[in-house]
């Protein structure tokens, strides 16, 4: 029996390593899809992630790690291509013999505006198959909003940035709770509970919402929504135990891509993929809410069927603690062709 009807993941999402060469019209290529969204970390140098999108342009990135405003770079990504995309001079991970990395999700191209909330969105472009939208729109009202996000079920995780001026990195996971609920990716914080920042609300099927203490009106933001689909992403949570034989974490796939917070503490992020080292145990780590290096160290192992932790570290595994995640996989448990996966 088929767990999924994504037999191959890496249609929907991929991680692309390369060596950085500062020149322009660098090609990347083989991520095996034309990406719609592109997260990217220059790994070797302390220096911004940097975030880019269809919807708004390739060449008009944000910092994850920063409350900054969208900014227009002529030296970063120039665009996205058939099979990956194209990098312009040094900035974001291809400064000359610097290893860059970029984490990339398919969504369904420029989009076009969803009609379904209280404010039209510019732009929605939604992959339904893989549980991944992305919304912009102009908040030219005060008060309290709703948006649609086009993927027909509802979201796990609903991320929010302010492009139009400088913002935190608003989320709700709903492993944190109710509307109320949130954390910031930008920062290292704990989650917060606020009835303002969503309304109170948590999202439906069609709509996610937007409360009146939260965002600026007369400015633009970029909402990026993520659902469950069985075999492919799983966005939940886990309770650590304080020890190096720590807490296995199913999520029904092999993963290739885990974030992973502590929500009672002022711990940084953490971001793992099975490309920057390749097998278990220690895992290279990059902190999204940081300009920091690549660091390694033993963390976790990515296994056929979810994840499991291995060290007594804070940022992944204080006892008695909840942490949250969110995981994409490499390939399902088993496909429809009723091949397993493996442990790497």
């Amino acid at each position: 029996m088929a767990y999924t009807t994504i037999d191959k993941s890496s249609l929907h999402f991929n991680t692309k390593l390369w060596t950085g060469n500062s020149t322009n019209s660098t090609a990347i290529t083989g991520v095996g899809f034309q990406p719609d969204m592109t997260w990217i970390k220059n790994r070797s140098q302390t220096d911004n992630h940097a975030i880019f999108d269809a919807i708004r342009g390739a060449t008009y990135r944000i910092y994850p790690n920063a409350t900054d405003a969208q900014i227009q770079a002529t030296n970063s990504l120039a665009s996205f291509d058939s099979d990956g995309m194209t990098l312009a001079g040094g900035d974001n991970g291809n400064a000359t013999s610097s290893n860059g990395v970029a984490w990339c999700w398919k969504a369904n191209g420029q989009g076009s505006s969803n009609t379904d909330g209280s404010i039209n969105t510019t732009a929605t472009s939604a992959n339904t198959t893989s549980g991944f939208s992305m919304s912009t729109a102009s908040m030219n009202a005060s008060g309290t909003w709703t948006i649609g996000h086009g993927l027909g079920v509802a979201p796990k995780v609903v991320l929010v940035k302010v492009t139009g001026a400088t913002s935190d990195w608003w989320m709700w996971h709903e492993s944190l709770g109710g509307g109320g609920k949130y954390i910031k990716l930008n920062i290292n914080g704990s989650s917060g509970n606020d009835s303002t920042v969503w309304n109170n609300a948590v999202p439906t099927s069609s709509l996610f919402s937007m409360g009146s203490n939260t965002w600026s009106q007369n400015t633009t933001f970029i909402a990026y929504c993520f659902a469950d689909v069985q075999g492919f992403s799983k966005m939940g949570s886990y309770i650590g135990n304080g020890n190096a034989d720590g807490t296995f974490v199913y999520t029904g796939f092999k993963p290739a891509w885990v974030l992973i917070k502590n929500t009672q503490a002022n711990e940084t992020w953490m971001l793992f993929d099975n490309k920057r080292l390749g097998y278990n145990v220690a895992n290279s780590k990059l902190n999204p809410d940081e300009t920091a290096v690549e660091g390694s160290g033993t963390f976790l192992d990515l296994l056929s069927n979810g994840f499991k932790i291995r060290t007594s570290a804070s940022t992944l595994n204080t006892n008695a603690q909840s942490f949250i995640y969110m995981a994409f996989a490499e390939a399902p448990l088993v496909g429809s062709n009723n091949v397993p996966a493996n442990a790497r």
